[in-house]
């Protein structure tokens, strides 16, 4: 570089830790300028001679972190001095001991932390993905701020991801999808949930990002003027009450719109709330309450509400500590409209999360007592060691995004529960022993099934008995993680004592057997009944599955080598025998992989039914070989992100010779003859087969199921756009 260049750059840097200062949410004291302005120096110094793949200067990332922590998360100067320290120990010669003399012990805490998520062993047994999760989470025990910290990380990478590689992209892109959005929304940061998201969809699915963007740029003026034309009508009212207020309109993000076009399976302009409008007042602790419903009156007066749609999270807080009273309303020209009414302290806890709720601190507050007892929730779930990573990942993500209902005790006691919970959810949240010995339940003082569905209000009663236990049927009526989790390791210790009583069993029945106990003859023993551990052996002896006569026969093809090859000879086969037979595609392979495009043997998924001309990646599992799922599939997600090293390119090539299944859904307005043109439509004019016809009307409405032979998407989507033409359909869709 040049020395112009430098010269600029070094000016660059100076403007950026100036404005860091600037724009940070809490007010910094001379010694908080004096940490900061260290953390800067050292950072400088230690990244020097670091660029970054774009060809910046590397420094310019911590400050960009740092700069989100200031301003958008709100957090203190310890945090600030960490994050602009956050890869100093990980990628310079800095070590974490130097930090500790230079910062103190808080920063060195929170650094070390961010290096652990960082500095993680490539394992390839366990999903990789799922361990650094749980490690990452682990590190909540020394300081939440590390979560949070590494969440501004990931949003500045997610915003700087254009020069990468495709594929890095969509890994790291399912990775924030999957988890740090949902991690971001349960700590409450919605902005940065909302950039997470919408950045996410940018790299998984960018065709429908671009389009959806599109859609949005062009209607904003329109959107423009209808929040102007509906604040206009309720401002004359609220001036006459001498409120202080500004209204602001909001657009959903692009996220939530593709969620809902796919959720309920509409177009973009169907789409009725694509923006919210939120009002934002003034005013002092004692008259918040009094001033949200009063605002609400205002509104109602003016516009018609939606009476289904109103969600007071005043009266009761989310557990992420949100308040607002949430209301949608008839707005003009006959649009629903979501209004969203908030005192500023209420707005500044909605964006910063965690961060507010110090800054208005007084006592101990309602909101953080819910942080806190999350905190510790997750805490019991990361320290339970039998549950593999995969697993502990996938049941912290139930208690991330779930709605929440509220129920009382019958003492009259408020729980907060997600929603989908279950009587047995709501033991376990009261306490372990509760739950571990519930045999039944009473919702509004009626006796319900285990698997009752709890809804806001309902005022629920455990009764216990000492001699209930868990049994596996718990699991289909339990939804919570922590639920969830006590279930299986009670069913777990069980299974145990069952397995220590069948090995006594088992070594008494061998020795009858003349056959001697060591660890050779149990493995072939569990080669023999086709399982899988030795605690599998001893459990089916235990509970009786494996009786006297199967050992006698164990012992007879012991004693004869030969019967012993023939048998797995005749067993080999009985393991494919079970495969679905329709999945397993034909000889020749549409389907190439990896960058070789190789032909490789593959299966298709079941989850998704992929057809040629979708667009698909390979997941090389581990009993099954190759499955090949599409890009949209419902676990596409899941896979990218927990297994991102098991993910192999595919793409069609040539998909003339082979006829695939699908199936479309139609609905419409019944009239005479719509099925004829319909069956008339795609047998004679598109000359594709139908396998299955359904077809079901009801008050003038129809909805039908057809099963189609296809060659490739493109015929699929040409027969979707012929049906659509039809007069009387409505709808027409791939299922």
């Amino acid at each position: 570089m040049t020395e112009a260049a430098i010269a600029k750059e070094n000016k660059q840097i100076a403007r950026q830790y100036k404005e860091l200062l600037r724009i940070s949410y809490q007010t910094l004291t001379e010694e908080d300028k004096k940490l900061i302005r260290k953390a800067f120096d050292t950072a400088v110094d230690a990244h020097k001679d670091q660029r970054r793949k774009s060809g910046e200067a590397y420094i310019f990332h911590p400050i960009a972190v740092a700069k989100i922590v200031a301003s958008e998360i709100g957090l203190d100067a310890t945090s600030i001095a960490a994050a602009l320290l956050h890869d100093v120990v990980e990628d310079t010669r800095y070590t974490l001991e130097d930090l500790r003399e230079m910062f103190g012990e808080a920063v060195a805490k929170i650094v070390d932390g961010l290096t652990k998520i960082s500095n993680l062993k490539k394992d390839k047994d366990v999903s990789l993905q799922a361990e650094n999760f749980r490690k990452m989470l682990l590190t909540l025990n020394d300081d939440v701020r590390v979560i949070i910290i590494k969440i501004a990380d990931r949003l500045h990478n997610m915003q700087t991801m254009d020069v990468m590689r495709a594929d890095k992209q969509v890994k790291i892109a399912s990775e924030t999808l999957y988890i740090y959005a949902p991690l971001a929304h349960r700590i409450g940061l919605y902005n940065i949930k909302t950039e997470l998201e919408d950045l996410g969809l940018k790299y998984t699915e960018p065709e429908v990002y671009q389009d959806i963007l599109t859609k949005i740029k062009e209607s904003k003026e329109e959107q423009d003027a209808y929040i102007r034309e509906f604040s206009k009508v309720i401002q004359d009212s609220l001036d006459k009450e001498d409120l202080e207020y500004e209204i602001k309109g909001r657009p959903k993000s692009i996220y939530s719109i593709n969620r809902k076009i796919k959720a309920q399976n509409i177009s973009f302009d169907e789409v009725y709330d694509k923006f919210a409008i939120r009002i934002i007042y003034k005013s002092d602790p004692a008259q918040e309450k009094f001033l949200a419903w009063k605002i609400y009156s205002i509104v109602t007066d003016h516009f018609r509400p939606n009476p289904t749609r109103l969600r007071d999270w005043i009266s009761s807080p989310k557990s992420t500590g949100y308040e607002a009273l949430h209301i949608t309303v008839m707005g003009p020209k006959g649009r629903w409209v979501e209004v969203q009414i908030r005192s500023e302290r209420m707005n500044e806890i909605a964006e910063k999360g965690y961060a507010a709720h110090y800054k208005y601190k007084q006592g101990s507050s309602k909101e953080e007592r819910g942080f806190e007892e999350w905190v510790t929730r997750l805490q019991e779930a990361l320290e339970n060691p039998d549950i593999n990573a995969v697993d502990f990942v996938e049941q912290f993500k139930l208690n991330l995004y779930s709605k929440e209902i509220f129920v009382f005790t019958p003492q009259g006691d408020l729980k907060s529960l997600p929603k989908g919970s279950t009587p047995l959810d709501f033991a376990f949240s009261i306490h372990t022993e509760i739950g571990l010995h519930t045999r039944g339940a009473r919702v509004n003082q009626k006796l319900v099934p285990l698997s009752h569905e709890l809804k806001s209000g309902d005022q629920v009663e455990i009764i216990t008995s000492d001699s209930a236990k868990p049994n596996i049927n718990w699991l289909d009526y339990a939804n919570t993680a922590r639920a969830r989790a006590k279930i299986k390791s009670s069913l777990k210790e069980e299974k145990k004592e069952i397995a220590e009583e069948g090995k006594a069993v088992l070594a008494r029945k061998l020795k009858a057997q003349k056959i001697q106990f060591n660890e050779k003859t149990i493995n072939e023993l569990v080669v023999f009944f086709n399982l899988k551990t030795s605690l599998d052996l001893f459990y089916r002896v235990g509970i009786g599955k494996i009786d006297n006569q199967m050992l006698k026969d164990f012992a007879s093809s012991r004693s004869n080598a030969f019967v012993s090859y023939f048998k797995n000879k005749i067993k080999k086969p009985s393991v494919s025998s079970d495969l679905n037979k329709e999945e397993i595609t034909a000889k020749y392979d549409q389907l190439v992989f990896g960058k070789e495009e190789e032909k490789l043997e593959y299966k298709l998924s079941n989850c998704c039914n992929p057809i040629p001309g979708d667009n698909v990646f390979g997941f090389i599992s581990v009993n099954d070989g190759i499955k090949v799922h599409k890009k949209d599939c419902p676990n596409a997600l899941q896979l990218q992100s927990n297994y991102a090293y098991r993910i192999i390119q595919a793409k069609w090539i040539d998909s003339s010779q082979q006829d695939f299944v699908a199936v479309i859904k139609l609905q419409g307005i019944d009239n005479i003859g719509l099925v004829s043109e319909v069956t008339q439509e795609i047998s004679s004019n598109m000359h594709v087969n139908m396998k299955n016809l359904n077809f079901d009307s009801s008050d003038g409405i129809f909805s039908g199921r057809i099963t189609l032979v296809v060659k490739n998407n493109n015929i699929l989507n040409t027969i979707i756009q012929r049906l659509k033409k039809i007069n009387g359909i409505d709808k027409v869709s791939r299922e």
